[in-house]
Parts: structure tokens; sequence; C-alpha cells
């Protein structure tokens, strides 16, 4: 297995998944030890010289200029992860618990916070063990850190929380006992260290990088299934076009659609129509579908520059040099993950669009896409669960950044709420992918009304995949069973690498450069 050395590698959002599902060990090699134990040291030496520095020898927010003894330095910073957890709602996924760990050690290794090796190397047990906290969905406000979803993640160190190991939820005392572990006691600034930070964000970013780009591929793929059941044209995605309107995303949807559609012969049965163009929803799709590809740009840079920043406070050059300043703000995550909102979610208004013109009967499709249209409903119905998940992801578009509350007496006087912002745009994905799967359903169907023209090997593959899991419909059954398959089949990554390996066997490129990857 593959080592990732932390605070000393760039870690891109592909290694952080891959940590996270054991593909990659993360670990500590001797630069970066040598670093935190220099960091530590500065630390105790502020402890000793009696500076005041926040967090360290200061209570914390409101009370920072109430001073500490130095004998209960050690006390502050327990009694801070106990304080600080009051998270409430429904415990997040354990694999964004497990990165928020793994984001939490990239932040600490660098060596500007003065954590302890021995709580570093306990918190990578957890991750190596799959031992993963229990943490509350809500409670953060994405400033001075994730203060509450943090102070959970690392209760267990101190032997209080939850984890869990497998399928179970068990009170961390016992686990640690079960692995013979101790309770750590944290020293000066460790609390601090572990809580300040925007890794409940940046988990959450990471994830949604992940899914939106499944996405994405995958909306090209199931939006050139659809236009060759309308019969529509490829011409729109001529590569000439767009050079002279050449953003970045929408070039590329326009050569994936180009070449998904090259050669297809049911384009090329209708060249000669009277159709002078398409609807917007088909032959706007590089401009729309592009649109989002660089709102998910965006957010997978930034995402990436987070995962190698230190985010806590105060930040720690030498002992006589701290700065007490705003790193673990979540402005930078927050307004990005906004935008990335807005952009998933206009990919389910452009598919459900699709979906309604699929079942008008135009172009010489069947209305509902059955021809018994009376005695069967056809796919009438589905259209209705697009329209409804569509205005409920709209309901989600309002941004989280553009609200703020003080906390913390007003010493917290502005927050970015971008805690709210990641969890959102994680509502709208699942929410679009159940749209594209019913998209998908109805692009199949529709498909089968050309035969027996055929369109190019990629998308006919790609059809065949579907009828795998979804039979053609001749009469009326429960479509949830077949929208639950190829949802199914999306977000597995199947649809998506069936695609890619059928675009390679036939010496085809549909996919991106280096600067639209994970890694």
């Amino acid at each position: 297995m593959k080592n990732f050395n932390y605070g000393i590698e760039h870690l891109s959002i592909g290694i952080s998944l891959d940590i996270a599902a054991g593909r990659v060990k993360g670990v500590i090699n001797e630069e970066a030890a040598s670093r935190i134990q220099t960091s530590r040291n500065e630390v105790e030496k502020i402890v000793q010289a009696h500076l005041p520095v926040y967090g360290i020898n200061t209570g914390f927010g409101p009370l920072c200029d109430t001073r500490i003894s130095e004998k209960d330095t050690s006390l502050l910073q327990s009694n801070i992860l106990k304080s600080h957890s009051v998270g409430v709602g429904k415990p997040i996924p354990q694999e964004i618990a497990k990165l928020m760990l793994i984001t939490k050690v990239q932040a600490l290794a660098q060596g500007y916070s003065g954590i302890a090796p021995a709580t570093l190397q306990r918190i990578i047990w957890h991750i190596d063990h799959d031992v993963i906290p229990v943490v509350p969905e809500k409670g953060s406000v994405g400033a001075s850190g994730d203060l509450a979803p943090l102070s959970h993640l690392f209760l267990p160190l101190i032997g209080l929380g939850f984890v869990n190991v497998g399928e179970g939820k068990y009170p961390a005392a016992e686990i640690l006992k079960q692995h013979d572990l101790q309770p750590l006691v944290l020293g000066p600034k460790e609390g601090l260290a572990l809580i300040n930070g925007t890794q409940f964000i940046l988990a959450f970013a990471i994830k949604a990088v992940d899914r939106l780009n499944n996405a994405l591929n995958v909306a090209d793929l199931i939006g050139a299934m659809s236009l060759e059941g309308l019969m529509g044209s490829s011409r729109p995605f001529d590569e000439r076009l767009h050079a002279i309107r050449p953003y970045k995303g929408t070039k590329l949807v326009a050569k994936r659609l180009a070449v998904l559609l090259e050669g297809s012969a049911i384009g090329s049965s209708h060249v000669d129509c009277d159709r002078v163009q398409d609807p917007y929803s088909l032959r706007c799709m590089p401009q729309v579908h592009g649109a989002s590809r660089n709102a998910w740009l965006h957010l997978k840079e930034l995402t990436e520059i987070e995962l190698n920043s230190v985010t806590d406070n105060p930040v720690i050059f030498n002992a006589d040099d701290t700065i007490s300043g705003g790193n673990f703000h979540g402005q930078p995550l927050a307004l990005p993950l906004d935008y990335a909102t807005v952009a998933a979610a206009e990919l389910g208004n452009i598919a459900d669009r699709r979906c309604y013109l699929m079942s008008e009967g135009r172009y010489g499709l069947p209305k509902l896409l059955t021809d018994d249209a009376g005695l069967n409903s056809g796919l009438m119905i589905p259209q209705y669960t697009t329209a409804a998940l569509v205005t409920e992801n709209k309901t989600f578009c309002f941004p989280a950044s553009a609200d703020s509350v003080p906390t913390s007496l007003g010493q917290e006087d502005h927050v970015s709420m971008g805690s709210i912002s990641g969890r959102k745009l994680h509502m709208v994905l699942d929410n679009l992918e159940y749209i594209q799967a019913i998209e998908l359903l109805y692009a199949s169907q529709a498909l089968e009304f050309r035969r027996p023209l055929q369109s190019t090997p990629v998308i006919e593959e790609l059809h065949q995949l579907v009828r795998q899991q979804v039979p053609f419909i001749k009469e009326d059954r429960i479509f949830a069973e077949d929208i639950n398959a190829l949802h199914q089949l999306i977000i597995s990554g199947e649809f998506e690498a069936m695609a890619n390996q059928t675009a390679q066997k036939h010496h085809k490129n549909i996919t991106a450069d280096d600067e639209f990857g994970i890694y």
C-alpha cells in the first residue's frame, strides 16, 4: 500500500478519498515529526515564560482577557472539548467524519499548531482502525472553526463521546479499553488546536467535489442519450462554435457530446430535415452543463488550497512570534459551496426539461413514451417527481454564506455559515442523482422508438447496461423500482465507468484533462 506523508506532501481530493477508503496509508515521516515536536516545544516555552497567548494561558472567545494559571492549562484544554460539544441532529456519514480526521492531521502536521506528536498518532490510529467518532450534523456556524462538530470528533481522544466501529455505535471509553489504550491528557493549546479549523466544511466539500464530478459526467452521457431519443442535432457541439466563446467547462462538454454522437446512424438519418434548431435543453447543453463545470472547477481549486492550509488559531511561528488571526474562518469555502449548490441544481433543472420534452409526443415519439396511452399512463408521472425534486432544490439555493449571526458575545461578530452551505449542497446532490435516474429512464425508452436505427457504440453500450436493470416499458408497472435501480447504477460509478471503457475500446476520448481531475 502506498504511503502519504502528512504535512509534507500535497494532499489532493483524490488522495484524501483514497486514505478514507483504505487504499492509501497516511503517515508522519521524520521531517514532519521534527516540525511537530519543534512547534510543541515552542508552546511549552510560552507556558513556562508566562507569555500571554490566546487559548494557551487565556480563556476562549470573549474570555480571551482572562488569564489561566500554568497548573490549569491542561484542564483548560479538556474543558473546551466538553463545553463546545453542543452539536445536534443526526450523525454525519462515517466517511465525512473520517475525512475530517484526515484533513485535521494534514493541517496540524505542518508544524504551526503546537500539537503533541502522541495526539496526532492517536488520531491516525482512529483513521487506520476505522474507529470513527460520532459527529452530529448541526451546530457549526463556520467560523472560529467548526467548533461543535470538531469537539465531538475529538471527545474520544479523552475517553468521552461515541465512536462507530463497523455498523455499531459504542462509547469511546469502551473501545479504547478493548484496544488497551488510555485516554489522552491534553497539554496546553491542544484542545484549541483540535477544534479550531474548517475540517467539517472541508470534508463536505471534498465529498461534494467527488459527487458533483460524477453527476457532471453522467449529465453529458444521459443528455446525449436524450438528444438521440429526440433526434436532436449535434451541430451545436461543433468545436468552432465554442472556440469563439471559450469557457473551459463549455468547451469540455461540447467536445464530449461531439465525440459521444459522432457516427450515429440516428443522427445521420435526419440531417436534411426541416427542423431548424432544437429546444434549449438540447442545443444549450454545453453552455448549461459547462457553466456547472466551471463552478465545480472553482470549488475543486479552493478545496485543494484548504486541504493544504493551516486553519487553527493562534498560529505558532515560535514562542516570541504567535499570531491570533482568522485562518479558521469558513468564508473561502462557503461561497464556492453555495455557487456549486446552484450549479448542481441547474443540472437537475435542465434534465427535468428534457424529461418533459420526451413525454410530449414530439419528433415522432409517442405521447408519454408509450404505444398504449390511456389504458397506460406510461411515463407521465416520473416527471412529477423530477418537478418536485427540482423545486425542492431551488429552496436549497439560498446562499447560507449570505447570512451571519453574531456569536460569542459579539467577539465572533461575522461568521460564514459554511457548514450549512456544505450540507445543503449534498441535499441538492441527493435530489440530482434521482433526477438523473429518471431522465435515464426516459432516454432509454425514447431510444427504443428509433429502432432499427442505432446510435454510437458508447450510447448503445450504455443502453444495454440500462436494459440489464430495467426492461423496456410496454405497460404500466411500479416505476419507483426502475428509478431506484438506475439511481444505484449512477451513484455506484458503474454507468460512467462503462462509458469510459467503451470509448477507449473504440479509440474515442471522452475524458477531461488533469485540470478537471481530483488527483
